[in-house]
């Protein structure tokens, strides 16, 4: 038995259907067909629990009709157009959404959080809607029971610790008490979408690198979309799905928190193929990332295929005013195009991490990946410099010399005092430049705990009589040049 947390969930009950339980299975699935046609408008995947009987997620669907309340009261409308009387009840969970549905003429909405106060009132006859939802035999005994035990309302029931209903009534009383608390034995389990919209890719020969195929899954990604986007629906989760010519054969679902677009569907194929070389323990990669590890057992790859796998309505995307959004997806078309060229790691973007020095403030991420940074960004960081910040950061500093104008060298105290003030800084090998201008320093000191990673510092910003700025940094003695303000 799987348990899962309550879900807001949307039923639809037909009454002329349930009303006639010898009805011929097979001619009602036909005659419910239309209700399931409208139903597919408002949400592609709905669970069909018998002839009319149907629910599906409400979270989706209620966001893009402007809430709960309106999108069950516009899918009751389009129904009862047709001439079939139907109520709707939207609350946590499918147990409870079916006895909202029963609760009144056109159903009941329950608000959130607000089932087990709903469920509570009600007696525990109404637990035998579950063997009608989810097959559970032994419940109409039960519901029998408990008055005689003095159990008259669910709201009792649930009260009784979840060991003792167990112990006492068995398994059936299990699944009841659940029932009673709004927690149902099972989550909802929605048909898959009747339309064929996967695309897929074969190599000949087969692919060993895995840079084809991630370039390729960008374009089945297109299509994909382009399916999607035809019949007004957008895909949050994806079925990426890789054979080899071994016969080995890859399969896994990709979830993302928005609309999985084509460059996000490129990037989890190459966290996939990435994943799978990495649980093969393919020794003989390059370091590269090109090479998905193949290797004789399983062979290259011979086909790709894309299956969307949860679909929600279209809402669209609104492009700003200078169609930064277009101009956002050809740089996007050309990163992936030179990735497949040059390597995954050839095109990278900035993304602001944590830190006190100017090369931990900004993190390289190769382009499609989230690039996670290392270290939180909105912590305060004291002794980071102030702004503006430099344009070019060195990956590793450059040595330099700061000295005063009789040419000693300038250092720092303990207590942040300055020799001298800065009068001429030599970068490198180059030539002296005077300094015009400077300000600091600011000293910090990292890991004072730590005696092998303790580092202490003094920065200090220059301006030079070329008009070049310069991010400096005294540490152990030595003067450095971190970054340079362009």
């Amino acid at each position: 038995m799987t348990s899962a947390a309550p879900r807001r969930v949307l039923l639809l009950r037909c009454p002329d259907w349930l009303a006639d339980p010898d009805r011929e299975q097979e001619a009602a699935a036909r005659g419910f067909e239309p209700v399931l046609g409208i139903v597919a408008e408002f949400c592609p995947q709905a669970e069909v629990l018998r002839p009319g009987l149907v629910a599906f997620a409400a979270r989706g669907p209620a966001r893009y009709f402007g809430g709960e309340a309106t999108l069950a009261a516009r899918l009751a409308e389009a129904i009862s157009l047709r001439g079939i009387s139907c109520q709707a009840g939207v609350a946590d969970g499918l147990f409870a959404a079916d006895l909202a549905a029963q609760s009144g003429p056109a159903g009941l909405l329950i608000p959130p959080g607000e089932t087990p106060q709903f469920l509570a009132g009600l007696p525990v006859a109404a637990l035998r809607c579950a063997e009608l939802l989810f097959g559970t035999g032994g419940i109409p005994e039960l519901t029998e029971l408990l008055p005689r035990l003095g159990i008259r309302m669910l709201g009792e029931f649930a009260a009784l610790p979840a060991a003792e209903a167990g112990s006492r009534f068995g398994t059936q009383g299990t699944i009841a008490h659940r029932l009673a608390r709004g927690l149902d034995p099972r989550p909802l389990a929605p048909n898959p979408p009747r339309l064929d919209l996967s695309v897929e890719h074969s190599f000949d020969p087969p692919a060993d690198q895995s840079e084809p195929v991630v370039f390729t899954a960008k374009a089945l990604a297109d299509a994909m979309h382009a399916k999607l986007a035809a019949r007004g629906l957008a895909c949050v989760r994806v079925q990426v799905q890789v054979l080899c010519s071994g016969g080995q054969e890859l399969s896994r679902l990709w979830r993302h928190d928005g609309l999985l677009t084509a460059l996000a569907v490129a990037e989890r194929v190459r966290w996939q193929l990435d994943g799978w070389r990495a649980g093969a323990g393919d020794d003989q990669d390059d370091g590269s990332g090109s090479s998905y590890g193949g290797h004789e057992e399983t062979g290259g790859i011979t086909l790709l295929r894309l299956t969307p796998d949860q679909l929600v309505r279209a809402t669209g995307h609104q492009l700003s005013l200078w169609g930064d959004a277009v101009v956002s997806d050809r740089v996007a078309r050309a990163a992936i195009r030179v990735q497949a060229m040059l390597g995954h790691a050839a095109v990278t973007r900035p993304v602001l991490s944590g830190g006190r020095i100017p090369a931990e403030q900004v993190l390289l991420a190769p382009f499609g990946d989230a690039g996670t940074p290392l270290r939180p960004v909105d912590q305060p960081w004291p002794g980071q410099i102030p702004a503006p910040a430099p344009a070019t950061v060195y990956s590793e500093p450059h040595p330099a010399s700061i000295t005063d104008s009789a040419g000693r060298v300038v250092s720092v105290s303990g207590r942040a005092q300055l020799s001298a003030p800065p009068a001429w800084l030599s970068a490198g090998r180059g030539p002296a430049l005077a300094v015009t201008c400077w300000a600091g320093p600011w000293p910090v000191t990292e890991r004072w705990w730590d005696p092998q990673r303790i580092r202490r510092q003094a920065r200090f910003q220059l301006v030079t009589g070329d008009g070049s700025a310069w991010l400096a940094v005294l540490q152990d003695g030595q003067w450095l040049i971190e970054a340079r303000y362009d």
